[in-house]
């Protein structure tokens, strides 16, 4: 029997107004468009429209939209925060929305951590005594909190900073408290809402880069929303994108890039260079009868076209350059267009 996905989405509707529920019911048809237009005619807002998708375990799955799109509203229907109109959720096979409030409780405390934009740490508490809290809420021992809080802070980079108060942090330093707040209590599945979003771009690389290293040794369950289509393709295994509270495609950060489905998606990769994400293998001729001779660069079929350009362009001779009058005054090797194009993109 293959193992439940860390999370289930079915049929989840949210739509807010008096009496939502009754007239969902009522306007049920096979066309999520149609339905959601009827709800509107009734003075409703469908802010979710029939999301189905699922979260494998160790994946982290970016949703991103644009503002109104419904993208943090479905993220707090899944981790229920909002209480869904209609659907399902399941985390590893348990319909949370059946769940009773003890149970939700219990699921927060151990199995469920959330990051927020907003980062939410008690200004009287010290860096260790925020991270140790929800283990405090645990009744976990003192010895124990301190000692699990230390392990969290090194991990996000915090290290020499325990005693620390918010007031005393940097807008990033900040946000790592919060990531290792809610990765104290060691859940299993991750909720990160534009976690980075208020932050200054440099930090916010910075963060993105700490984060995906986090990832790579931890290996969470992650939903992670985002409006920025470079952040989603740089964290993400897949991508859902949405629009008007409806998911409109689901795919790898390649699928995306390369097969959008509509003209929407495509304004989102318009701009992100498609070197970046197309292989070697989708461009690549037969061989032929005559093998290749030659001392060549050695490129893999997996290799992205911006890597192979690059280790292609290590081959060649640098290229001299000339002012107005003809004289030389420098010369260029192929390479520096590749590095140069490539920053020009990130």
């Amino acid at each position: 029997m293959s193992k439940a996905p860390a999370i289930e989405v079915e049929g989840l509707w949210q739509v807010f107004g008096e009496k939502a529920s009754d007239i969902l019911k009522e306007v049920r048809s096979a066309d999520t468009r149609s339905i959601a237009t009827a709800l509107q005619d009734k003075g409703l807002i469908p802010a979710v429209r029939d999301a189905n998708f699922e979260v494998h375990s160790g994946e982290l799955f970016v949703i991103m939209g644009l503002s109104g799109s419904g993208k943090s509203t479905l993220i707090r229907c899944i981790s229920r925060l909002v209480e869904p109109t209609s659907g399902a959720v399941r985390i590893d096979g348990e319909d949370i929305l059946q769940a009773s409030n003890s149970r939700l409780i219990e699921l927060r405390r151990r199995k469920l951590g959330m990051v927020f934009q907003h980062f939410g740490l008690f200004p009287h508490m010290s860096v260790a005594d925020n991270v140790a809290f929800p283990l405090k809420m645990q009744g976990a021992g003192k010895t124990e909190r301190r000692a699990r809080a230390l392990d969290v802070i090194k991990l996000v980079g915090l290290e020499g900073r325990e005693s620390a108060y918010p007031r005393e942090l940097s807008g990033g330093q900040r946000q790592r408290v919060g990531i290792a707040r809610s990765l104290a209590v060691n859940p299993d599945i991750w909720f990160l809402d534009e976690p980075f979003s208020a932050l200054d771009p440099l930090i916010r690389r910075q963060l993105q880069d700490e984060f995906l290293n986090i990832q790579a040794t931890l290996k969470k369950s992650i939903v992670f929303i985002t409006h920025d289509i470079a952040e989603a393709l740089k964290l993400a295994d897949r991508i859902a994108i949405m629009r008007d509270g409806e998911v409109v495609q689901i795919g790898t950060p390649t699928q995306i890039v390369l097969n959008p489905v509509d003209d929407y998606v495509r304004e989102f990769a318009r701009d992100i260079p498609k070197g970046r994400h197309m292989t070697i293998s989708e461009v690549m001729e037969p061989v032929g009868d005559n093998p290749l001779a030659g001392d060549w660069p050695e490129l893999r079929t997996g290799m992205s076209l911006e890597d192979a350009l690059t280790q292609c362009a290590a081959t060649f001779e640098a290229v001299p350059v000339m002012d107005g009058d003809g004289k030389v005054v420098g010369q260029v090797r192929p390479e520096s267009f590749v590095k140069a194009l490539g920053s020009e993109a990130t």
